[in-house]
């Protein structure tokens, strides 16, 4: 495949990020338990704070991270490198996903481990005008333009080689801003079907959604990650964020009530200083769209939110190897604790 970069993106995103956060050494995060109980703990998120943290904002507003122990929680906003933050001690956990956490542990040696999944099938799509771009299959993106944001510039290339696309794409740099597809600037943007493309038509247009999960990359998102460290230091820490975050979710995903209470406590409490502000029906639109397409599924009726099976960890780990990286299912996934968790607390499921 021949991409074609539209201006500068920025090259080794991670290595960069991971030096610019050492230089910061003043910003770890407690890791150590305290007297008191587990101290603070800290969470990247892959987005801004919008619905698509609703989980975990009840989670706190609820008090279960009090009830777990720790003393306070500190949710830090994205877009940015979840991974090389995590894995520079800047944040206990981050939210990402399958693909991108296999990148930085096979190309850039982070020590993390993915321990549990909000979302059962991730939500990244290539979102088009279906009166401009109307991208359907991967290979209507050949001679187009795609908007890629630098930190989903590895999912991208992760597509384009699971589909062995040989034609040219040209890759136009975006700040996760849907105005250069909306002005027809950008034929197709990497986007969230949960988040951008509510957005586009909520803004009037007839949209087209190629998901990546249908389209040879099936993998889960919102994964919380650690760093082995956490994991073999601190496995008490790590079982208790499961937990209240497991019970903030089956509050948001608990009918309309739970919608409700997600998005408007993304639009009045933790998200209140987003501009342009958030607006509460498309809050939540996405609050129900992602519970019931892509938290809930059949295997968490069995086995419980965040669970990864067997069958799905071995999907995950052939399609990341379709896209090119070279990653075995011990080295990505660690699911020992969340499997303690269920089975020391089963009245979760």
């Amino acid at each position: 495949m021949n991409i074609r970069k539209h201006g500068a993106i920025a090259a080794g995103l991670l290595l960069a990020s991971s030096a610019a956060l050492t230089a910061c050494g003043s910003d770890t995060p407690e890791t150590t338990d305290s007297t008191e109980g587990l101290g603070k703990v800290s969470v990247q998120f892959s987005w801004i704070k919008n619905a698509e943290f609703a989980g975990e904002f009840l989670a706190d507003s609820n008090g279960y991270f009090k009830d777990a122990g720790f003393s306070s929680v500190e949710f830090l906003s994205g877009p940015v490198a979840q991974e090389a933050i995590v894995a520079t001690g800047k944040a206990d956990f981050g939210m990402s996903n399958a693909v991108s956490v296999a990148s930085a542990i096979a190309n850039s040696k982070f020590p993390l481990k993915i321990v549990g999944a909000t979302y059962q099938k991730n939500p990244f799509t290539i979102l088009s005008r279906k009166d401009k771009g109307n991208i359907v299959t991967p290979q209507d993106m050949c001679g187009k333009k795609i908007g890629v944001a630098d930190p989903n510039l590895s999912l991208f290339k992760a597509l384009v080689a699971a589909n062995k696309l040989t034609c040219d794409i040209t890759i136009v740099p975006n700040g996760f801003d849907v105005a250069p597809l909306e002005d027809g600037e950008i034929d197709g943007l990497v986007a969230y079907a949960t988040n951008e493309s509510l957005l586009v038509k909520g803004h009037g247009f007839d949209t087209v959604d190629m998901m990546f999960a249908d389209n040879g990359l099936p993998f889960v998102a919102e994964t919380i990650t650690t760093t082995d460290a956490m994991i073999a230091d601190h496995p008490d820490k790590v079982k208790a964020f499961l937990k209240a975050d497991i019970l903030g979710w089956k509050d948001a995903c608990d009918g309309e009530a739970g919608y409700k209470a997600g998005a408007e406590l993304a639009i009045n409490k933790y998200g209140k200083e987003i501009d342009p502000p958030l607006e509460l029906d498309k809050e939540i639109a996405q609050s129900k769209q992602q519970c019931e397409l892509l938290v809930n599924s059949d295997e968490t009726a069995a086995n419980g939110l965040f669970t990864i099976s067997a069958e799905m960890i071995a999907a995950n780990i052939a399609s990341i190897k379709a896209a090119g990286i070279d990653i075995t299912a011990d080295d990505l996934f660690d699911m020992s604790l969340l499997d303690e968790l269920y089975a020391e607390e089963p009245g979760l499921k």
